[in-house]
């Protein structure tokens, strides 16, 4: 006897309504870079110190955007940095990035009662952490793509080369 869903519908035929749209489910997640870049801009635009602000509704909606972007982006650069040397200055500061990204993104969503200020303010600190992960990402592709200087070997210099020789006064010479 086959396995059915709660519709009587064999797995294989849930699984086909959905076959093709696969990418459009995915793009209604996944927020695109280049979009977010602009938001990231246009969030970053607004002066802290005017007494104008943009609606709470449009600061929380970027809000959102720039949270769920930024767990896409740090959770990327988490797999990144497996590939990397831990000794790299590089991999030091995405894992602070990180660190700060764990913090920032975990935080609740501010309600829509928020005063505008402090959406406004949400919403920038987030384009900023969108930024800071943007170009961590960026500094550890370059850092797979440089050597590190201890991976890398002179010429001729085989393991006998590299072996530490005895001391002095272990030395005999013949006579």
């Amino acid at each position: 006897m086959g396995v059915t869903s709660a519709k009587g519908e064999a797995p294989e035929d849930a699984v086909a309504q959905f076959e093709g749209r696969e990418s459009a489910i995915l793009e209604s997640f996944v927020p695109d870079k280049v979009e977010v870049l602009a938001l990231v801009g246009r969030a970053l635009s607004w002066d802290p110190t005017s007494a104008e602000f943009p609606p709470t509704d449009e600061a929380l909606e970027l809000a959102r955007v720039f949270t769920s972007y930024g767990r896409i982006v740090a959770n990327d650069l988490s797999a990144v940095l497996a590939g990397v040397p831990a000794d790299s200055p590089d991999v030091r500061c995405a894992q602070a990035t990180l660190s700060e990204a764990g913090r920032r993104l975990g935080l609740m969503p501010l309600g829509p009662t928020v005063a505008p200020r402090v959406a406004a303010q949400r919403a920038q600190n987030l384009a900023r952490l969108v930024q800071a992960l943007n170009r961590s990402v960026g500094q550890i592709g370059e850092a797979r793509v440089r050597p590190s200087p201890h991976s890398v070997r002179h010429e001729g210099a085989g393991p006998s080369a590299r072996a530490p020789s005895a001391p002095s006064s272990a030395r005999r010479h013949s006579p």
